[in-house]
């Protein structure tokens, strides 16, 4: 692989100084890949991910195996890793029962998945939206009584391929009742990709109308309509500094066909990097990863800066 340098920093005014990057490459990444990728190129993925400065990087999922096979592993994935130094390893839990199988295991960052429209709430929770909130409570509260850190996430937040556009008003209720229940943290998922930036905008001003202050939100933003890199851009002038990514732009979502990858996190880092923003991770060790792990999937990254930085040699 040949690494062919760095963007040049011109810093904007008013942006956040540092980024914490939400790594979902391992998780969101690979459940929705149609073949099964071995448990310890999962485990050797996280690590290199952690050797390249991300500091968190979501595990897997202790949903059930028949629901998401990709992540059927996750008893025997989660001990190969969690004694990374340094490195939070969150992990996703639909009930108390997967909250159960996290406990067990160490785990100390999990992560609830809500939607903000009823049709992806059936699809891929089989419950109402109310329904599947009433859920999340226990599970959030028996979380936060044991010590966690606690993240909501909030599907389709932005359009729903059944539903169309989602009023900004029924995002911030789901939103404010993650918030109310104890999550530490809000991640607004635009899970097909429909987000723009003025629509990004409205939603985190509102939110912060309600109560909801900036330091507790996370955006996720899928790469559909070409309109990630922009609509993160948004949420930093907004102030806000958490942002969801996945190594080499894997992932989409297995309930919802129209989702293409999410924001690539090599992407993100050319951006923050060339804008003088601090994210502490290594982009040439950040590459050489993504390089690794797509020939472990057979196919080239699809992230834009993974393919401008690297060549295989022929």
């Amino acid at each position: 692989m040949t690494v062919q340098g760095l963007p040049m920093v011109v810093p904007a005014s008013d942006l956040p100084q540092r980024v914490r990057i939400y790594e979902v490459g391992a998780r969101d990444g690979l459940q929705n890949e149609k073949a099964t990728v071995p448990t310890e190129v999962k485990a050797e993925f996280i690590r290199r991910l952690a050797d390249a400065g991300l500091t968190t990087v979501e595990a897997t999922s202790f949903v059930r195996p028949e629901w998401v096979p990709q992540l059927a592993d996750a008893e025997d994935l989660f001990p190969r890793v969690r004694d990374l130094k340094g490195v939070h390893l969150p992990v996703l839990v639909p009930n108390g029962r997967g909250l159960d199988r996290a406990l067990a295991l160490g785990a100390t960052h999990i992560a609830v998945f809500a939607s903000a429209t009823e049709s992806f709430a059936k699809a891929n929770l089989n419950r109402t939206v109310d329904e599947s909130l009433a859920v999340f409570e226990p599970v959030v509260a028996r979380a936060k009584d044991k010590g966690q850190q606690v993240r909501g996430y909030v599907s389709m937040a932005f359009g729903d391929p059944w539903e169309g556009d989602v009023p900004i008003h029924q995002v911030v209720r789901v939103c404010t009742a993650l918030r109310d229940m104890g999550c530490d943290e809000l991640s607004l998922g635009d899970t097909i990709g429909v987000a723009t930036p003025g629509h990004v905008l409205e939603l985190l001003s509102m939110l912060n109308e309600e109560g909801v202050p900036t330091n507790v939100i996370g955006v996720h933003f899928h790469d559909t309509y070409g309109q990630a890199l922009a609509n993160t851009y948004a949420a930093l002038e907004h102030g806000v500094t958490t942002i969801d990514a996945s190594a080499g732009g894997l992932g989409g979502c297995p309930y919802a066909k129209s989702a293409t990858g999410n924001l690539a996190t090599e992407d993100l880092v050319w951006m923050l990097q060339g804008l003088g923003i601090d994210t502490g991770v290594d982009l040439g060790r950040l590459t050489a990863t993504s390089v690794w792990m797509a020939e472990q999937l057979g196919r080239p990254s699809p992230s834009r800066t993974v393919r401008a930085l690297s060549h295989k040699e022929q």
